[in-house]
């Protein structure tokens, strides 16, 4: 019976179990503990499970898995949440650079907020009924009207697992407009295999996909979660750069769990 201690963290209610694991002593191919302890019925619960480790070449490396026990491409709100575990730890003070899946990113901390520096975006997708972009993790962008009663789940599951990105999958943003300078995002996220109450890489593609639309930034957004805010630079040939995830990040509470696997 091994015990773990752990820490629960949500950004926007994207909710995240947190271990310290600078000891490097939990088994990262454990997949049915990691499973286990993000099942909201039998473990702690949570959208993801996230390793803070020590890195020789920034203040500290994320290693994060989705709630299926894999690992998974990169999450804002995990991030955000990582940062402010981090300064916990006192790993970090209010400025920090860390290893992502993504490589190396920038944050910072301002006024209770955690400021994220996202990758560069140099390609968006146009189609007929919908964008497609990557921010770190692969997002599909499509705008509706009837966004509080849209059937996100059946919607984004279907879109999540057909053509053309099939078994591979990806996360499936649905988008209405407020104003020109706020936007309401739903999300399916893919390795949840549900909707989740936020998803920091699909908010700041759905924020883009507006900026690409002509909106100035800073982006506002609404999601059932909370709200949160993206700033970036358009560049002349639609490249964006200098890309911001800016929301709040808070511990929810922290536990020893005692487990057998």
């Amino acid at each position: 019976m091994n015990t773990i201690e752990f820490f629960k963290y949500q950004g926007t209610g994207n909710d995240f179990v947190m271990i310290d694991d600078r000891s490097e002593t939990f088994d990262l191919n454990n997949h049915k503990l990691i499973a286990h302890l993000c099942h909201r019925k039998f473990g702690i619960g949570a959208d993801g499970l996230i390793l803070i480790r020590n890195h020789d070449g920034a203040d500290f490396e994320m290693i994060y898995y989705n709630a299926d026990g894999h690992l998974a491409s990169l999450c804002g709100n995990g991030s955000r949440c990582a940062v402010q575990f981090a300064h916990k730890l006192g790993m970090i003070t209010k400025q920090c650079s860390f290893m992502t899946v993504e490589g190396i990113l920038e944050a910072k901390t301002e006024n209770g907020l955690v400021h994220l520096k996202m990758p560069d975006v140099n390609n968006i997708e146009s189609h007929e009924q919908h964008y497609f972009l990557n921010t770190g993790s692969p997002h599909h962008i499509c705008f509706v009207n009837n966004i509080e009663s849209h059937d996100v789940f059946n919607h984004g599951k279907k879109i999540r697992n057909g053509p053309p990105y099939y078994e591979e999958g990806t996360n499936v943003n649905f988008v209405k407009s407020i104003s020109e300078d706020q936007i309401f995002v739903r999300t399916y996220e893919r390795g949840v295999e549900d909707e989740t109450l936020s998803c920091g890489t699909g908010v700041t593609a759905a924020a883009l996909v507006q900026g690409l639309k002509g909106a100035k930034s800073p982006i506002k957004v609404k999601t059932l979660g909370g709200d949160l805010q993206i700033s970036f630079e358009r560049e002349v040939d639609n490249n964006f750069k200098n890309i911001h995830l800016i929301g709040p990040a808070e511990k929810v509470f922290s536990g020893k769990i005692s487990i057998e696997f």
